[in-house]
């Protein structure tokens, strides 16, 4: 039988049940202005949009440490290739699966390239640097992380090959890049910066070693978490460097506040990694040794991160259409060409947390069935999914 950190699984368990509600409220609630548009949100609003701005870096991280995790039973050779068929199966899963769930058009008009594809090609980049010390794997993380803003300073290179280039590595300023026969691929998370998060797992990865000390461990986890948080509110409130949007003062207190952890996602700022990295760290940390009911939950999404990421978007999907259906809309895109989306359609927030909690209740039972299954077979696919 397959052993698993619980203090993995835990902490990724609860980003995926968050993940869903940032997912739900795409396809469920009103069209209208950004969730983080600090003229016309409301504090429950942001808090909504916010708080799912720690899955995707968390999915990364997590992901640099399961690579190193499973290099500990695999040669240095056997671990690139795992990495780079891994990596390919996200991008296609990206290219495939998410992108018709997100279009819902069959002939693949519009191409998305998302989380899983970051997490794709973040693998691939880590195939070919694992074989350095993990000091210059460090290194060179740190530096995508921290000096990724530096490009706030330069012109890119919008149009052609070299802006197309720019856009798929570095930046989401253009985000889309044309295809022949009319088609597009939307870049939702540049490859550059996004690699960044992932080969500080893998570094990180090196704490859950078989013999490292669990009790170090958690300190080298806190010391690190706190700093960052550190690191975060002593460059934000400076709001000099670090992210592209800087913060403001607002018509009150609350939404001054909103604007300070209104970090840039896209592309990742130095601000937005420390935002949602250092509490992660914490939390990993204090994860090691609870054993409550909720960890307990937590842990059956956090098995299966492929299984339920794929499953639980095409529930939301499913239910979508259904509830466009009985309230009688015609099934036509609202013009996005992102999340499909009917006429007219959406519902008031408190809504859209019932159906958020309905839909992580009903991933549970196929969750832990997969789960227990992939703990007692070994068959080859069963890394893939």
């Amino acid at each position: 039988m397959k052993q698993r950190i619980h203090s993995i699984d835990i902490v990724r368990g609860l980003i995926m049940i968050i993940m869903a509600l940032d997912h739900t409220r795409d396809f469920f609630h009103y069209a209208g202005p950004s969730p983080l548009n600090m003229q016309t949100t409301t504090v429950v609003l942001f808090f909504t949009r916010w708080i799912t701005h720690f899955c995707a870096p968390t999915f990364v991280f997590l992901s640099g440490v399961s690579a190193y995790i499973a290099g500990q039973r695999r040669t240095k050779s056997g671990l690139s290739v795992f990495l780079l068929k891994r990596g390919v199966w996200l991008v296609l899963s990206d290219l495939l699966i998410i992108t018709l769930l997100f279009t819902f058009n069959l002939q693949y008009r519009m191409l998305i390239l998302e989380v899983l594809s970051a997490i794709g090609f973040g693998m691939m980049i880590l195939a070919l640097l694992h074989y350095l010390p993990r000091s210059v794997i460090a290194t060179i993380a740190v530096i995508i992380i921290a000096g990724h803003n530096l490009l706030d300073y330069v012109t890119l290179p919008k149009d052609g090959v070299s802006g197309y280039l720019t856009t798929l590595f570095l930046s989401v300023k253009s985000l889309f890049i044309p295809l022949p026969a009319g088609r597009t691929i939307a870049v939702l998370y540049p490859v550059i910066p996004w690699a960044g998060p992932l080969l500080l797992g893998y570094v990180f990865g090196a704490l859950y070693g078989k013999d490292f000390d669990a009790r170090k461990r958690q300190r080298v986890l806190l010391v690190s978490g706190l700093s960052i948080i550190g690191l975060f509110v002593v460059l934000r409130f400076i709001n000099h460097y670090g992210d592209s949007a800087p913060w403001v003062f607002q018509r009150n207190f609350a939404h001054t506040l909103l604007s300070f952890l209104n970090t840039t996602k896209q592309s990742p700022s130095l601000l937005f990694i420390c935002m949602t990295l250092g509490p992660v760290m914490i939390l990993l940390a204090l994860t090691e040794k609870l054993g409550k009911r909720f960890t307990d939950i937590c842990r059956v999404y956090g098995n299966v991160p492929y299984f339920y990421f794929i499953v639980h978007f095409v529930v939301l999907r499913i239910l979508n259409i259904a509830l466009i259906l009985i309230t009688g809309l015609p099934l036509k895109s609202d013009g996005s060409p992102l999340v499909w989306q009917a006429q007219g359609f959406g519902w008031p927030l408190w809504a859209v947390y019932l159906f958020w909690i309905g839909v992580v209740t009903l991933m549970y039972y196929p969750s832990k069935w997969y789960g227990n299954y992939k703990r007692t077979h070994s068959h080859w696919w069963l890394s893939y999914v």
